[in-house]
Protein backbone atom coordinates (compact mmCIF):
# COMPACT_ATOMS: atom_id res chain seq x y z
CA UNK A 1 0.00 0.00 0.00
CA UNK A 2 2.63 2.41 0.56
CA UNK A 3 3.97 2.06 -2.95
CA UNK A 4 0.63 3.74 -4.03
CA UNK A 5 0.70 6.63 -1.13
CA UNK A 6 4.35 7.45 -2.52
CA UNK A 7 2.66 6.88 -6.17
CA UNK A 8 -0.09 9.61 -5.15
CA UNK A 9 2.52 11.88 -3.69
CA UNK A 10 4.38 12.30 -6.81
CA UNK A 11 1.60 12.59 -9.02
CA UNK A 12 0.64 15.35 -7.12
CA UNK A 13 4.37 16.97 -7.28
CA UNK A 14 3.94 16.52 -10.71
CA UNK A 15 0.16 18.12 -11.22
CA UNK A 16 2.04 20.77 -8.76
CA UNK A 17 5.01 21.71 -10.91
CA UNK A 18 3.14 21.39 -14.23
CA UNK A 19 0.36 23.84 -12.98
CA UNK A 20 3.24 26.24 -11.74
CA UNK A 21 5.46 26.37 -14.89
CA UNK A 22 2.34 26.97 -17.05
CA UNK A 23 1.88 30.76 -17.97
CA UNK A 24 -0.42 30.90 -20.16
CA UNK A 25 -3.30 32.47 -18.79
CA UNK A 26 -5.46 33.51 -22.17
CA UNK A 27 -5.83 29.91 -23.25
CA UNK A 28 -5.29 27.51 -20.46
CA UNK A 29 -6.04 29.05 -16.78
CA UNK A 30 -8.94 26.04 -15.74
CA UNK A 31 -6.22 23.45 -16.57
CA UNK A 32 -3.92 25.15 -14.29
CA UNK A 33 -6.07 26.03 -11.62
CA UNK A 34 -6.92 21.54 -11.94
CA UNK A 35 -3.34 20.74 -11.71
CA UNK A 36 -2.50 23.14 -8.84
CA UNK A 37 -5.69 21.77 -7.02
CA UNK A 38 -5.61 18.35 -7.60
CA UNK A 39 -1.47 18.63 -7.00
CA UNK A 40 -2.44 19.90 -3.63
CA UNK A 41 -5.23 17.61 -2.48
CA UNK A 42 -2.82 14.26 -4.03
CA UNK A 43 -0.19 16.05 -1.82
CA UNK A 44 -1.84 16.32 1.64
CA UNK A 45 -3.60 13.06 0.58
CA UNK A 46 -0.79 10.74 0.90
CA UNK A 47 0.75 12.49 3.38
CA UNK A 48 -2.02 11.76 5.50
CA UNK A 49 -2.23 8.37 4.66
CA UNK A 50 1.86 7.50 4.67
CA UNK A 51 1.65 9.22 8.79
CA UNK A 52 2.05 6.42 11.17
CA UNK A 53 -1.65 5.97 13.24
CA UNK A 54 -3.20 6.80 9.52
CA UNK A 55 -5.66 3.16 10.01
CA UNK A 56 -6.93 4.59 13.03
CA UNK A 57 -7.91 7.66 12.12
CA UNK A 58 -9.87 6.98 8.88
CA UNK A 59 -11.69 3.85 10.45
CA UNK A 60 -12.55 6.64 13.04
CA UNK A 61 -13.59 8.93 10.21
CA UNK A 62 -15.83 5.99 8.24
CA UNK A 63 -17.22 4.52 11.47
CA UNK A 64 -18.83 8.05 12.68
Amino acid sequence: MGFYYILLLLIGVVFLIVGALNKNVSRSIKIVIFFVVFGILFIVTSLILLMPGSTEIISDLINS
